[in-house]
């Protein structure tokens, strides 16, 4: 199913759409702060609490994604599919990687945690090539 057919199946409010456009057209991965200052542009009457609802939303319905490190704000991502991340350890810079993992890997890794495995994301960290002049 197509996320356009997801998206009029699910009839979507004003509000909804307007948080999902605007992780949609943003290159980079925003924080619910950073969502709620570009929605608040494109719909003045939202509140914080409707977006940080709507992401709730989005992201179980399968729209976005939702990354979080731990110790961080979650970051929203438009592309759900599986893929990697680097995040530079100095400016907080997030940026999409897809990487073809080896196979076995994910059976690997849980082998060695004792883990059930759900998913397996690679993060690399490090200084992004603005920081790293």
């Amino acid at each position: 199913m197509s996320a356009t057919i997801k998206i009029k199946e699910l009839g979507l409010t004003k509000q909804r759409e307007v948080v999902l456009q605007v992780i949609r057209e943003e290159p980079e991965h925003l924080t619910a702060n950073e969502v709620f200052d570009k929605a608040k542009q494109l719909l003045p009457s939202i509140s914080f609490a409707t977006v940080y609802n709507s992401l709730r939303y989005l992201k179980d319905a399968g729209l976005i994604a939702e990354i979080s490190f731990g110790n961080g704000a979650s970051r929203f991502d438009s592309m759900t599919s599986r893929h990697d991340h680097a995040i530079c350890t100095k400016c907080g810079r997030l940026v999409d990687m897809e990487i073809d993992l080896p196979a076995g890997i994910v059976e690997q890794a849980a082998e060695f945690s004792r883990f059930k495995p759900e998913s397996l994301e690679l993060t690399l960290r490090g200084l992004c090539p603005d920081c790293n002049q």
